[in-house]
């Protein structure tokens, strides 16, 4: 992707080891469309505060699963000097609106500064290439630490420990073990799309398509009338299937619809729990506890739905 790696393009670690280093002064904000929890704000501005900024986008299964280490850092260390900063900056298109956001920041109860960074003005600035990416600043107003993905939460809070003054290290709490994901983000739309089953080498515009009797692992398959675009696939007459084949304990979906349409879920020939789908956000559609290989068909009795990404937990 030209703009940026989201989810599990990333392996389940940082992209480097947790140092300290200077890496010179801190880029402003630059472009923000919208501030919500806060005035503008300014790097000048915080000057003498240890500033954690927190790219994300908020269908990035990645990024929700560092939230509650954001909130509990929100609550333990911003008196002692911490500002988090989340910079919003989207993946896709419907990621742009300010309600989305909006209703983003009360699901996940973020209670830090959120900057809507639609044009990637200060994305570009910080030269970022990943969700979610944190970026640490300390009081004199230098990047000392970068740090993308997930894991090594420690490692980062004993940065801001250190930063804030804060004595002791932090409490070691293991890693989640994300080892079972073995089925990467799939993409339905064409500028992504690398793991769709199809006859023939799909194209922009409308289509009909099949679901093969036994699809590979890690693959997807489209059933029905569906149209196929730069970031999405859309159900577009009738009734349509889609199916994966996949080994996790979880599997999302990015979609959207603009009237709510109810999916059957069906994992290994079982009925699940339906999903109901409206507005443009990540949905969980089966939690399996535990991974394994598993194959999942989503009945889709209407058209009308946008689908962009499977993901996995």
């Amino acid at each position: 992707m030209a703009l940026g790696v989201a989810a599990n393009a990333l392996p389940w670690r940082p992209a480097h080891a947790l140092r300290l280093a200077d890496s010179g002064p801190a880029p402003e904000f630059a472009g923000i469309s919208a501030w919500f929890g806060s005035p503008p704000l300014t790097m000048a501005g915080l000057r003498d505060r240890v500033v954690l900024i927190d790219f994300w986008t908020h269908t990035c299964n990645i990024w929700q699963r560092t939230v509650p280490y954001l909130r509990r850092w929100h609550d333990a260390y911003r008196d002692k000097g911490l500002v988090i900063v989340g910079v919003h900056t989207p993946e896709f298109s419907f990621e742009h609106d300010r309600a989305g956001v909006e209703d983003a920041i009360a699901r996940f109860g973020l209670a830090h500064p959120v900057a809507q960074d639609n044009d990637y003005a200060t994305w570009r600035a910080w030269r970022n290439q990943y969700w979610p990416a944190h970026m640490l600043v300390n009081p004199a107003g230098r990047v000392v630490l970068q740090h993308f993905g997930e894991g090594d939460y420690a490692g980062l809070e004993n940065a801001i420990r250190q930063l804030t003054g804060t004595q002791g290290p932090a409490v070691s709490e293991p890693d989640p073990d994300l080892s079972g994901i073995g089925s990467p983000e799939m993409y339905f739309g064409l500028a992504r799309q690398e793991y769709l089953a199809a006859a023939a080498r799909p194209r922009a515009g409308n289509g009909v398509f099949s679901i093969p009797a036994r699809l590979p692992l890690n693959r997807f398959a489209l059933g029905g009338n569906w149209t196929l675009a730069g970031e999405s696939a859309t159900l577009s007459e009738g009734a349509g299937e889609i199916a994966v084949r996949f080994r996790a304990a979880k599997v999302h979906l990015i979609a959207g619809s603009d009237t709510p349409i109810a999916l059957g879920v069906a994992v290994d020939g079982r009925e699940q729990m339906p999903a109901t789908i409206h507005s443009g956000r990540l949905y969980t559609l089966f939690d399996g506890g535990a991974s394994a290989e598993r194959v999942l068909r989503l009945s889709i009795p209407n058209p009308g739905l946008r689908a962009y990404t499977l993901t996995f937990g």
